[in-house]
């Protein structure tokens, strides 16, 4: 039975209280609880395993083949932004995200930091589009 939360935090208060037998959510979310010992992952939903967490399979590992969602977030600017500053920006980014410290941050968070050029962050962009774009079109949403 599907149980509809204002917001993940209550979802995750019930699981811990049993009042729930599974949530889905982001790891960020419940990547302390899951540290702490007071639920366990059970899948990760990424097309591989994550660091983080190497024990815990992906949903395709787990019995459903080709499965893959993962939330991300990127870094965009104007359309018309000059090609010589989208590099700098891009560039610097880039050099942050390969640090230790970033790495152990995303980690704590469940993630694991990407750092793309902007050609194949929008690239990305497109094949996400491509692939959610008939889903939401299905579910009666709009898509932006």
């Amino acid at each position: 039975m599907h149980v509809p939360y204002k917001g993940g935090q209550a979802a995750l208060m019930d699981l811990i209280g049993g009042r729930v037998a599974y949530t889905f959510e982001n790891l960020a979310l419940q990547w302390p609880q899951v540290k702490a010992g007071k639920i366990k992952a059970v899948a990760i939903t990424s097309a591989r395993r994550l660091a983080s967490l190497p024990d815990v399979p992906t949903v395709a590992e787990s019995g459903l083949p080709g499965y893959e969602y993962w939330s991300w977030m990127g870094i965009s600017v104007p359309a018309r932004t000059p090609s010589a500053i989208v590099f700098r920006l891009n560039n610097a980014i880039a050099k942050v995200l390969k640090t230790t410290e970033a790495h152990e941050w995303f980690a704590t968070q469940g993630a694991e930091p990407g750092g793309e050029s902007p050609e194949e962050f929008a690239a990305f962009i497109k094949a996400e589009r491509a692939k959610l774009g008939p889903v939401i079109r299905k579910a009666g949403l709009k898509p932006d």
